[in-house]
């Protein structure tokens, strides 16, 4: 049954991804809202639903280190993991001035956690901190969010795509809930400890709405919002998640996080950031390396 559950979890999954995408490109075109706008925005926090579920009910049910554990998991999946895939599918269009912005805020917010994690715990007064940073990233996002280029395809009506964008987040936090359920009751079965858990199985669990929506974007050839979902939703794993959580209940933080995990999420950032800028892509080399890297972290993670 449980395995029955996974599979259940991933076709749930898959399936809002593609109304997430598709509806979400609707709305973009209406609002003359730029694709990278909407990824950094709707799709990025909307298919980071899943990790505030869960971080928020690890949080209260006093599981530190699996509500820590998923969003840094996350974090470090969404770039290794996600982008990896993505670019090996079709090569990511990163221009580094437009972006610059936006992977600053991601950058800075991995350095501002890293720091709070090393009194051992996100207080009440870290969560209002990052909640600030979220609201001063949203504002800068939508004050230069408009359209950058022309689209000659058809506009889908307005309610269908409101209807498949919401449709498609619906769906994907159930499936989420469903897989990684079911995924957590496997690993346990395995003897795994909570915060490998929370790095590895949870994590990427939890980002699944993320890779389903990055690797549809990309097979779409919609790039501005495959990276943009990465982005924003790096952002608000960090500023909202574990905001809005730590606001509600202070989250003690293990040492292995400041002194391990969060390396690995600087280290991926500051690589993306170098593509953006030297590059303006992620061609699918780049995409085949960072899979590898991945699979390093989970290795060393276990």
């Amino acid at each position: 049954m449980t395995y029955l559950l996974f599979v259940a979890g991933l076709v749930i999954l898959i399936a809002g991804g593609e109304g997430l995408v598709r509806g979400a490109s609707g709305i973009a075109r209406h609002f003359k809202l730029s694709p990278m706008l909407i990824g950094l925005t709707i799709v990025g926090f909307g298919t980071s639903a899943p990790e505030l579920l869960v971080s928020l009910q690890a949080a209260l049910d006093n599981q530190p280190g699996l509500a820590l554990g998923n969003v840094i998991g996350s974090n470090i999946a969404n770039i290794l993991l996600i982008l990896g895939i993505s670019a090996v599918i079709a090569p990511l269009v990163t221009p580094g001035r437009r972006m610059l912005r936006d992977l600053g805020f991601m950058l800075g917010s991995a350095l501002v956690l890293w720091v709070m994690l090393l009194d051992g715990v996100v207080s009440r007064v870290d969560g209002v901190i990052l909640l600030i940073g979220l609201a001063l990233f949203l504002a800068l996002a939508f004050l230069n969010g408009g359209a950058e280029h022309e689209d000659d395809s058809p506009i889908l009506a307005q309610p269908v795509a409101w209807a498949m964008t919401l449709g498609g987040l619906v769906a994907m936090v159930i499936g989420a809930r469903l897989l990684v359920g079911s995924a957590s009751t496997i690993a346990r079965d395995f003897g795994v400890s909570e915060a490998v858990i929370g790095l590895t199985i949870v994590a990427i669990g939890t980002s699944l709405p993320e890779l389903t929506t990055s690797v549809i974007a990309a097979l779409r050839k919609q790039t501005d919002i495959a990276v943009g979902n990465v982005v924003g939703s790096n952002v608000f794993n960090i500023l909202g998640i574990l905001g809005i959580t730590s606001a509600i209940t202070p989250i003690a933080a293990a040492p292995r996080f400041a002194q391990t995990d969060m390396v690995w999420v600087s280290v991926a950032t500051l690589g993306l950031i170098a593509a953006a800028l030297l590059l303006g892509r992620l061609p699918r080399i780049a995409g085949v390396a960072l899979l590898a890297t991945y699979g390093v972290y989970i290795l060393l993670a276990s």
